[in-house]
C-alpha cells in the first residue's frame, strides 16, 4: 500500500512521463503542467487506498480529468505550440511536431486512444479501463483516430515531415 512518502518519490520518478502524456493530449504545455497537478491532487485522498503499481490509476485519473475538462469546456482547441524547441531542423522533431498538430485536430477520446495505444503502448484492454468504456470502443475509436490521422497528413503534402509522419501510421 502506498504511503504518503511513496506519493512524493512517484511523483518525482513519474512526473516527465505524465507531463509527456499530457502534453500530448491537451498540446498546451501549461494546460499539460495544470492537468497533471490536477490528476496528482485527485489522487492524493485516494493514495493510501491503491493497492499495488499507482501508474495505472495516476495515468486513468489524469486521462480522465482531461475529459472532463474539455467536456465542460466544448470549445475547440488549436494546437499552436509544438513540443520541444530546437534551433535547428531535425527530421525527427519536424516528424513530432506534425503529429502532435494533427492529433490536436482529433476528438479528445480519439485522441486519448491513440496516444495511449499508440504512444503509451498500452493493451487495449488498460485503455478501455482508463476511459472507462469497452475494449471494442477502444478498438473502434483507434481505427477511426488513425486512419483520421492519415487523412489529416496527407491533405499537408507540401513537406517531408507530413509523408514520414503519415507513413509511420501505416503499420
Amino acid at each position: 500500500m502506498p504511503t504518503p512518502d511513496t506519493f512524493t518519490e512517484f511523483v518525482a520518478a513519474r512526473y516527465p512521463a505524465l507531463l509527456r502524456t499530457a502534453r500530448l493530449l491537451v498540446a498546451d504545455a501549461h494546460a499539460a503542467e495544470d492537468l497533471v497537478q490536477e490528476a496528482l491532487a485527485r489522487c492524493v485522498p485516494a493514495w493510501g487506498r491503491i493497492e499495488g503499481d499507482p501508474e495505472p490509476y495516476v495515468r486513468t485519473v489524469l486521462v480522465r480529468q482531461n475529459i472532463s475538462r474539455w467536456r465542460r469546456r466544448r470549445v475547440a482547441e488549436v494546437f499552436v505550440e509544438s513540443l520541444p524547441e530546437v534551433a535547428t531542423y531535425d527530421a525527427d522533431a519536424a516528424v513530432q511536431d506534425e503529429l502532435t498538430r494533427a492529433l490536436g485536430q482529433l476528438a479528445p477520446r480519439q485522441r486519448a486512444v491513440v496516444v495511449l495505444r499508440h504512444v503509451e503502448d498500452r493493451p487495449e484492454r488498460e485503455v478501455a479501463q482508463m476511459l472507462g468504456c469497452s475494449v471494442g470502443t477502444v478498438k473502434s475509436q483507434a481505427h477511426a483516430g488513425l486512419a483520421r490521422l492519415r487523412r489529416i497528413l496527407a491533405e499537408d503534402e507540401g513537406g517531408e515531415a507530413s509523408s514520414v509522419a503519415a507513413a509511420s501510421l501505416t503499420a
